[in-house]
């Protein structure tokens, strides 16, 4: 542990944008991107949406990563990775609720799952969370779009009642937003609202509409401080961060370029969780002998 005064450092925005089918998540998106870039070849979007994407083609050469049921958690994490191996500065995920309620997210794979429901989350836990790591730890901005169950409300036009169709909880996670800078909330008349906003920049101000000048204000923020951690320094606090063995090997099986520069930094960080575990006398009497043996299997170990 080390106490040090804190310092405000340039970053790469990570930001959500929930609402109802039909409220413009993606168009929202994707103009923030543009104005966070400037270029429409920076940006990539990794499209669960049935090739949904392709629609705003006309908007400029934005790329494009189709994916397709099932969705598990790593395939989420494989495809941000390739958008960052592309050198892509902006990845827009349409949307991130498929990881966790699409065919074949985390919630059909927990109940297609045997025995005691408290262990299968055990597993599955570590699997989301690396995920979550994946999006905050990218060296790109990420725009994650989030669906939002609907409801009708009654409102008054020209004297009438008239049903009116509202976003209510988003799909993902509980807590999903506690990750994320800002959180956009869009209603169907693609006004936008901020139920969460770490930069000040929009927080209870009016309700707007997105342009690209939205992603350029988001831009001049992150470029305010000193100069960010170098990928090293920002890599071996992700392995430092990581909570569990599962957690860890999956940041090492994610990242095969540089298993090898960073084998010690796993190697120790490996033994540190085991020896938690052995201190903590945690549930699971076998972890620091299973553990190791796993991660032997995949790098060495002094």
């Amino acid at each position: 542990m080390e106490l040090s005064i804190a310092k405000r450092r340039q970053a790469k925005i990570k930001m959500a944008i929930q609402g109802p089918a039909g409220s413009g998540k993606t168009m929202s998106a994707l103009l923030i991107a543009f104005g966070l870039t400037k270029d429409w070849s920076k940006i990539a979007v990794i499209d669960t949406e049935n090739h949904s994407a392709a629609l705003y083609a006309h908007l400029g050469p934005f790329s494009v990563l189709n994916l397709a049921a099932p969705f598990y958690p790593e395939k989420f994490t494989k495809a941000i990775k390739m958008c960052e191996q592309a050198g892509k500065e902006v990845i827009i995920l349409d949307s991130i609720s498929h990881e966790w309620e699409g065919s074949g997210g985390i919630l059909e794979i927990h109940s297609n799952m045997t025995g005691n429901s408290f262990t299968a989350w055990g597993k599955l836990t570590p699997r989301h969370n690396a995920f979550v790591q994946a999006i905050l730890q990218s060296p790109a901005h990420v725009i994650g779009t989030v669906r939002s169950k609907q409801d009708y409300i009654l409102t008054e036009k020209n004297g009438k009642q008239v049903p009116e169709k509202v976003g209510l909880k988003s799909v993902t996670r509980d807590g999903m937003d506690y990750e994320f800078t800002i959180v956009f909330d869009l209603d169907i008349k693609h006004n936008v609202t901020t139920s969460k906003d770490r930069t000040g920049l929009f927080m209870d101000k009016p309700e707007f509409r997105v342009t690209s000048n939205t992603g350029l204000k988001i831009l001049q923020w992150c470029k305010q401080g000193d100069p960010p951690l170098k990928w090293k320094d920002s890599f071996v606090e992700r392995i430092n961060g990581c909570l569990s063995l599962d957690e860890l090997l999956d940041l090492y099986r994610l990242n095969p370029d540089d298993q090898e520069e960073y084998g010690p930094y796993f190697s120790e960080k490996k033994s540190k969780l085991i020896a938690a575990a052995i201190r903590n006398n945690t549930s699971n009497q076998n972890l620091s002998h299973n553990g190791n043996s796993i991660i032997k299997q995949h790098w060495p170990v002094n």
